[in-house]
């Protein structure tokens, strides 16, 4: 496996930051709000699942512009207590970074500035309110199987599986399946037969779902049983 390494990216046109590493923008370049809200979050069916104690847990946070989506959703949607949320990156962005690409996103302006000062380098933890959020650090394959809790809901946001493949193994799937509450869900702007064999033989249901702006499908799974 390999060590945790700092993200390094390279800024492209309407300041959409791209992976070098992976050859990969960090959100969609038509619109990487409305896509985290059209794969995400009516990907999971939310917010009609809401509940006091929700847990999202995401692989590959990235600028972190889907928690914000997510808590924005919760704010709205109202339906009282605490949104969970943990977070697998093995690249983090720095501060500087994630604001500078947040940036782009207006509508989320205020959630983004509230959450910022809990975040500096390294290991970023919050504990707001309505919000626990908890960014691990390192290799997935390493840390999801050491975390003890259990999702709601999952984004699986890693980069392209052929550029980033090990966020994909059949053996990351089924611990996302192990990690994944009875009749809980998992959303990805993939539909690669790879992904969805994958999340099939972990134990969901795998659906092909309409896909966001010029991606045809995506992948929506809910978990029948663990593998």
């Amino acid at each position: 496996m390999h060590d945790q390494q700092a993200a390094e990216i390279e800024w492209r046109a309407g300041g959409v930051p791209v992976s070098r590493r992976f050859d990969d923008p960090y959100y969609s370049l038509e619109d990487g709000l409305a896509e985290a809200r059209h794969v995400f979050l009516s990907g999971n069916g939310l917010p009609g699942r809401f509940r006091a104690g929700f847990h999202i847990a995401e692989l590959g946070f990235g600028t972190g512009l889907n928690m914000l989506a997510a808590l924005d959703l919760w704010r709205r949607a109202g339906p009282g207590g605490t949104l969970h949320y943990t977070a697998f990156e093995m690249h983090p962005l720095g501060v500087d970074e994630m604001r500078r690409a947040l940036a782009a996103f207006p509508d989320l302006a205020d959630v983004a500035a509230e959450l910022a000062p809990h975040c500096g380098m390294g290991a970023c933890e919050i504990a707001l309110d309505d919000v626990a959020f908890t960014l691990v650090e390192g290799d997935a394959r390493a840390t999801l199987p050491a975390w003890e809790g259990r999702a709601d809901a999952w984004f699986l946001d890693g980069f392209a599986p052929a550029r980033n493949p090990e966020l994909w193994e059949p053996a990351l799937l089924v611990q996302v399946a192990r990690h994944t509450v009875p009749d809980g869900t998992a959303a990805t702007y993939t539909a690669a037969g790879a992904v969805r064999r994958g999340l099939a033989e972990a134990g969901f249901a795998v659906t092909r779902a309409p896909g966001f702006g010029r991606k045809r499908h995506m992948t929506t799974a809910r978990l029948e049983r663990a593998a």
